[in-house]
This record gives structure tokens, sequence and C-alpha cells, in this order.
């Protein structure tokens, strides 16, 4: 008996001495926490719209063997900008004075570039820096040649050969494929000269990526007033960056409810009276308007391609994932997903010029209906416009008013025999008052 409490004893305190070591670290979440490894529960339908093509940025897929032949390329960048900032003779040895100084200025806030990482980091110090030196470098170097053509050599590949641009759009997005901005802002202001860089380093990321969600508008002139509202935004990565460029301009995100109500497609809509007209004022593809006065609703363009899904899903996760961050992405692919049932509705969008669609009907339907599954949402930033939307189709006189402009107002002839009916109708009556008279 003794012997077992003993025993019983020892068990407790070894279980309480490892508690109390797993409870002495740090377990608060930083603030500026914002990169993830994307949870199970989102990845499983689609893992692909999570995970690199071609190249890795960051520690996540840093050890991916399929991503290492792509390292050289981040390594020719990163000897271009340096040849360019030392002495343009190649026939002069580099400045190593350069490499050390970005060393330098990364080993200062190499901590403060941990906490943008959920979870721990498993780097030593020295790689950690090499990494976020070579793959920062990288990308803003990818962003110099993108704006300024002069700037690229004739064999550079990822100018030359489309899927290698095409395959950046999609991994420099990912979620888990990030470094933070903290990074690439101090590694931009090292490099930065007069003679080249006429861009902020916000304009030259946003340009990047010019067709990932509209096709070329004059609504995506970035404005000075425009950058410079997302400049001073506090920006984490670069997806962060280009969800802030959607919100920030978008009028939505000052009214929300903690209230759902679901909408009919469009299709449906259609049929109770509601007209669709493509919005080309709107500054964001999140401003979709109802009036219920003229019974239409205005949504501004969307393009529909390829990297569609990647991009909402990774802004999806963003908001997700991460800390006090807003469902307002998140509330637009509801909202769409209420839209959009079937191909018909994409037809009828398409028509209206509202979706751009690049993929078959049937895809784009299916992209639209699987978007935010397993996704969590509180707060509807469409909640006013949605319960206008129901308001509207409960009025009958909207869905016969409908009928009557397609059946009898829809052609001319028609139009025509309708107003000689209601004529002959009147002259009837004019007569048989007479005749009783």
């Amino acid at each position: 008996m003794d012997a077992r409490g003993d025993h019983i004893a020892i068990d407790v305190e070894a279980m309480a001495s490892k508690l109390e070591r797993k409870l002495s670290g740090n377990l608060v979440m930083p603030s500026r926490c914002s990169i993830f490894r994307i949870p199970n529960i989102l990845s499983r339908h689609t893992r692909n719209a999570y995970v690199p093509n071609a190249f890795a940025i960051g520690p996540f897929h840093h050890d991916s063997h399929y991503l290492k032949p792509t390292e050289k390329i981040k390594q020719k960048y990163l000897l271009d900008l340096i040849s360019r900032l030392s002495n343009p003779d190649p026939s002069i040895s580099l400045d190593t004075k350069l490499i050390r100084n970005f060393t330098k200025a990364i080993s200062d806030v190499q901590d403060d570039a941990r906490e943008y990482y959920a979870g721990p980091v498993d780097m030593e110090v020295d790689e950690f820096v090499e990494m976020l030196v070579l793959d920062g470098c990288f990308i803003i170097e990818l962003f110099r040649k993108n704006a300024y053509p002069g700037l690229r050599n004739k064999d550079d590949p990822i100018f030359t050969m489309s899927c290698l641009l095409q395959f950046l759009h999609h991994d420099l997005i990912l979620l888990e494929n990030q470094i933070p901005w903290l990074v690439l802002d101090i590694l931009f202001e090292q490099t930065k000269t007069t003679s080249i860089d006429e861009k902020p380093l916000v304009q030259l990321a946003i340009e990047f990526f010019p067709s990932l969600l509209i096709k070329s508008s004059p609504r995506l002139t970035h404005t000075p007033s425009n950058l410079s509202i997302i400049q001073n935004h506090e920006n984490k990565h670069i997806l962060d960056l280009l969800r802030n460029s959607l919100i920030l301009k978008s009028t939505i995100i000052k009214k929300s409810k903690n209230d759902w109500q679901h909408i009919r497609s469009a299709t449906s809509l259609r049929d109770s009276g509601i007209t669709f007209m493509r919005d080309v004022v709107s500054e964001s593809i999140l401003d979709i308007k109802f009036s219920p006065k003229r019974g239409v609703m205005a949504i501004p363009p969307l393009l529909i391609q390829e990297t569609a899904e990647t991009v909402f899903r990774n802004l999806i996760s963003l908001e997700q994932c991460c800390a006090n961050y807003k469902p307002i992405i998140t509330c637009y692919a509801v909202l769409l997903d209420n839209l959009i049932d079937t191909n018909e509705d994409i037809q009828l969008l398409d028509k209206n010029k509202i979706i751009v669609n690049w993929l078959n009907n049937d895809d784009a339907a299916k992209f639209f209906n699987r978007l935010y599954i397993d996704t969590y949402v509180k707060e509807n930033y469409y909640y006013h416009l949605t319960y206008d939307v129901n308001k509207y189709c409960k009025r009958r006189w909207h869905k016969y008013r409908r009928v009557l402009m397609r059946d009898y107002f829809k052609h001319p002839w028609a139009l025509i025999s309708v107003i000689a009916a209601f004529v002959a109708l009147v002259l009837t009556f004019l007569q048989t008052v007479y005749a009783m008279k």
C-alpha cells in the first residue's frame, strides 16, 4: 500500500514538473503574427491552392527539394542587384560591403521577423537571416524589373519564360510563402537609388499583380491618395498588402451586423424583377450596391481565371487565422456563392459584363460554391444589402412588372399590339357608356 502510494507520488511529481516546464515558455501569440501554415480543415479541399509551384519564400517551404532549382534564379537576382549598386562594369569585382550591410540590417530585426510566423521557425539565426536577405532582395529586384524593363537582362528566365512569371503570381500570394513586409521595406530602402526608383515599394508590389481579380480598368489606376492610404497602413506581408488594397478603398467596411440573410441566385433575382448592372465607378470589387427604388444591383466586374481560387482561398485563410482580422473577403465570397448556383447564373452575370470568366461555366460555378467551406463568419458586411434585396423580392408587383416587360414590351411589335389592345378596350368602354346614355 505504502509502496504503491510512493510510486504514485513520484509519477505525479514528474508529470507536474513536465507541465510546469511547458507553462514556463511564452504562450502569448505576438501581435505581429500573421504568417501561418494553413490548417488542415481549410487545406484539405484544395491543397494546390496553398503550396508554391516553383519558388520557396520564407521558412515553411525552404527545404522542399522540388523548389531548390529556382534558388539559382534568386541568387542571380541578388547578384544583379549588387552589381548595379556597386559598379556597372562587370570586370570589377563585387562590392562585398553591400552584402554585409544587408546582412547587418536584417540581423538587427531578425527577432522581430520571427514574431510574424506562427509557431517556431526551426532555423539557426545565420540560416534564417541569409534566407530573409536572399528572398527579400529577390522580391524587390523582381518588382523593380517588372516596373522598369530596362533593368532586365536579355536572358532573364522570369521575363522570357511565361510559365515562371505565372508561377510567381501564384507563389507570392500564398499565406505559407511570405516574409515580413518589414524585411522588404528595409532592403528596399538600402538599395534605393534616385536614378531608378521613381515609385514606392507599395506601388511596385501592387503593379506586379495587375490582373489577379480584375481585368485592366480605369478603376485600378492607383492615385497618390489611394497609395498613401495603403502605404501608411500597417502591411504585414505581400498577401496582407493585397487585401489592404481591396478593403481600404471599399465603403462596405464601415457597416456590419452579426446577422445573416440568404439571398436568391442571380437568375432567381432576375425573375423577381431585379436587374444587374456593371459598376465601373467603385474603386473596390467589394462594393456591391442595391437600389430598392430602381431594383438595380450594381456589381464591380470580377475576373475569374486560374489564379482566382488561389487568391480568394489565401485571403480567406488570412482572415480566418490572423487575430483581429475582419472577415470582409469571406463575406464577399459568401455573397457571390448566394448569387451563383449554376452556370445559368454565370451566363447572366457574364452577359452583363460583371463576371469576366476565363473558365468554363460549370467550373466557375463550382469554384464559388466551395470557396468558403469550413470557414466561420460572424460579422456580415452585406446585411443591409441582403435585407433590401429580400424585402424587394417579397413585393409581387416587381415580378409582374418583370413578366410584363419580358413578354410584352421586349419587341416593338409586341408593344404596338399591347397599345392597340388597350386603345380597343378604351373605345369599347366608351361605346358601351355612350349606348347606355
